[in-house]
């Protein structure tokens, strides 16, 4: 049988996207959010990292190099500002209440948690009860998500593990892991191509319960516009060599 792309991810799909720091997980959804914008549909972005005004100057730049222009990205993406606003961030309740008005009253589409790990910092035992809270509710609304969660150092990096362990990853449709490491050895030097002392960027689909997935690892690389690229699979790596 022919193997045909859906060419993203299923809609009311709900995603997790996990990695070890400074891997691309902000850039990623941020360009996702951008892309769906630029198509006239409606995002929420909500920033728990990052105060919005920080993150919405970095995303016009971004919309520029992706040739979007900027008037789609203030009128389509709608930013609910958990950084700044504690009671938002700390009491889930709250923050729902606030999702379920941006949702009605923009008639929104896509919905983009960066991070949701701060939902529960310092309280990792909420984890599973917040994650089920969020994706019962993105269900509900009919809405797209796309949830980064962040990896702690003792943590296997190219796992779906995140803070809250295993949570995140059992009940989300499905999770896409990013990984970076450096090229050390002469094995490494010859799979990649690349001199001993550079990184590689990789991505892998860990698993997805609504449609059949690519469950190969592949190459990937943030330009210096920071725009996300995923390559070629090592294993088409391997046979180029």
């Amino acid at each position: 049988p022919k193997k045909i792309s859906l060419g993203g991810i299923p809609r009311y799909a709900i995603f997790n996207l996990t990695g070890i720091a400074d891997t691309g997980k902000s850039l990623m959804v941020e360009q996702f959010a951008i892309t769906r914008a630029g198509a006239g549909e409606k995002v929420v972005f909500i920033t728990v990292e990052s105060p919005a005004p920080f993150v919405a100057a970095g995303m016009k730049e971004r919309a520029k190099i992706m040739g979007v222009p900027e008037e789609n990205v203030e009128e389509n993406i709608i930013f609910i500002d958990a950084a700044s606003y504690h009671v938002v961030r700390e009491d889930i309740l709250s923050l729902l209440n606030t999702l379920a008005h941006v949702i009605k009253t923009y008639k929104t589409q896509h919905v983009v948690v960066d991070s949701i790990t701060g939902l529960y910092e310092n309280k990792e035992m909420m984890a599973r009860q917040v994650v089920r809270q969020i994706f019962n509710f993105l269900k509900k609304w009919h809405q797209t998500g796309l949830l980064v969660s962040q990896k702690r150092s003792g943590h296997e990096a190219f796992s779906s593990e995140a803070a809250g362990g295993y949570a995140v990853a059992h009940i989300v449709d499905g999770t896409f892991v990013l990984f970076k490491e450096t090229i050390d050895s002469n094995y490494k030097e010859r799979m990649y191509g690349l001199p001993i002392g550079e990184m590689v960027r990789l991505f892998r689909i860990d698993g997805c319960r609504l449609c059949g997935h690519d469950a190969e690892t592949h190459l990937f690389e943030i330009t210096e516009g920071g725009l996300v690229r995923i390559g070629p699979s090592l294993a088409e790596l391997k046979k180029k060599k």
